[in-house]
């Protein structure tokens, strides 16, 4: 371990630099002073030094901040600085960075502004938490402007340009000079009582001193407390004042307030086209989706060889037909031959009153033969008309309809596990179409899973 106890110089000097940062009172500082050494770097940066009577300070705004600056900064000038102070560790100097500049004889404006914003900021008027969302499709908008100039101009073209729907109402009010602040006040509260989606407050460009109605507490106070949503568009982008931090929403300039209100026509005409072509092709493939179900369900195998499946059944039905109308045919055969036979026998050995008696009692023997012959054929009728229900019932159809399905190779019924090995492709006839799958595993039943079943 080391027991050097001197630093380096480039250590010392960023232990310097730290305590500098960490300082609270060297952010943010007020300095009032005379430019000297002033040079504008073409980049933009301007390096200068800060002096009084009895002290020199250096200082450099770079070119962020300086564009700012409304006016040229030269040497000899007194002016007004806000910015930070830290040490420039090539140098091992201390230096001002400044974040603004203003020229000194607005001094009074600029402390009462600061003073303010600090106030109101701590009472919570500029917290996001308080800002009211804009409405998408405002239906009328109320102007807080001067009567006459570019910005009323501005903002009444462009809010009827962008979204002629809009109903907009302009409230004449002082801007600048005595009595605008009350003017101000007693638009938006005239506003307020009114049917309105969006307020727009603003002006032109102009010095703090004409902007300054929009530095007062009271009108802070009265767009805070606006149950309609602001909008600030007050001086140009590099103008700020009090009403835009209290304001909804800021925009720089009055055309942009106008355009922030409302939405671009042109633009929801081409959403509305894009809507349309959107819901055309959603709804064209939807249609050619069910077009092409509908044809895979027509060329499902149930469907598209239907006397396939009642093909055995259609059979069975025929061969029980055949064998009953045989076996009926035959019966009755047997029958008659009988009755020949019977007479015969009457007549040749019976006396004549016997054989007549005999013929009375055959024609009842036929009538009754005749009558179980009818119950025979009604008999089987009703077994017919049973079997064909039960084959009915027992359709393949019907069994799909309760969420069987009938699997085929090469068009064949599969019947056990016996004709199928691992890496078949199956076709499984379902009720409303087909599955074409791949056996990836084959479990057998065994002896006693059938004895169970």
């Amino acid at each position: 371990m080391s027991t050097d106890p001197y630093l380096s110089v480039k250590a010392l000097t960023k232990y310097i630099k730290k305590k500098f940062d960490a300082d609270p009172h060297l952010r943010d500082v007020y300095v009032k002073g005379e430019l000297s050494n002033v040079k504008i770097h073409t980049s933009g940066h301007i390096y200068f030094t800060l002096k009084d009577n009895a002290a020199r300070l250096p200082g450099v705004m770079f070119s962020a901040s300086a564009k700012s600056v409304k006016f040229k900064p030269e040497s000899g000038m007194t002016v007004l600085i806000r910015g930070d102070v830290s040490v420039y560790e090539a140098s091992g100097q201390y230096q001002l960075y400044a974040q603004s500049m203003q020229a000194d004889g607005i001094g009074d404006y600029y402390l009462a502004f600061e003073q303010l914003k600090e106030k109101l900021a701590k009472e919570g008027l500029f917290q996001a938490s308080h800002k009211q969302a804009l409405p998408r499709f405002p239906k009328r908008i109320a102007v807080v402007t001067a009567q006459t100039g570019a910005a009323v101009r501005d903002i009444i073209i462009t809010l009827h340009r962008r979204y002629p729907l809009a109903d907009v109402v302009l409230y004449p009010t002082l801007v600048q000079g005595a009595g605008a602040t009350q003017s101000i006040v007693q638009s938006i509260q005239s506003a307020n009582k009114g049917d309105f989606d969006v307020l727009i407050v603003g002006r032109g460009g102009g010095s703090i001193e004409d902007l300054w109605a929009f530095n007062e507490e009271a009108v802070a106070r009265v767009i805070f407390d606006s149950r309609i949503p602001v909008i600030s568009a007050i001086g140009h982008e590099t103008d700020t004042t009090i009403a835009d931090f209290v304001s909804d929403l800021r925009a720089p300039t009055p055309t942009a307030a106008a355009e922030l209100a409302v939405p671009s026509q042109a633009e929801l005409l081409e959403r509305v086209t894009s809507y349309r072509s959107q819901m055309y092709r959603t709804v064209s493939g939807a249609v050619n989706q069910q077009k092409q179900a509908l044809n895979r369900l027509t060329s499902s195998f149930p469907l598209a060889y239907p006397e396939r499946l009642y093909r055995p059944f259609i059979e069975r039905v025929e061969r029980a037909t055949d064998s009953l109308q045989r076996e009926s045919l035959q019966q009755l055969n047997r029958s008659k031959e009988r009755y020949r036979t019977l007479d015969q026998q009457l007549k040749s050995r019976v006396p004549l009153q016997r054989i007549r008696q005999s013929e009375t009692d055959v024609a009842e023997l036929a009538r009754r033969l005749d009558y179980q012959m009818n119950q025979l054929l009604k008999n089987r009728s009703r077994q017919l008309s049973s079997a064909i229900r039960t084959l009915d019932a027992l359709s393949p159809l019907k069994i799909m309809d309760r969420g069987y399905s009938i699997p085929y190779i090469e068009g064949a019924v599969v019947k056990s596990v016996s004709q199928v090995k691992v890496g078949d492709r199956l076709t499984m006839a379902m009720q409303d179409g087909t599955i074409l799958t791949t056996v990836d595993e084959i479990n057998p039943a065994n002896e006693g899973d059938r004895n169970d079943g």
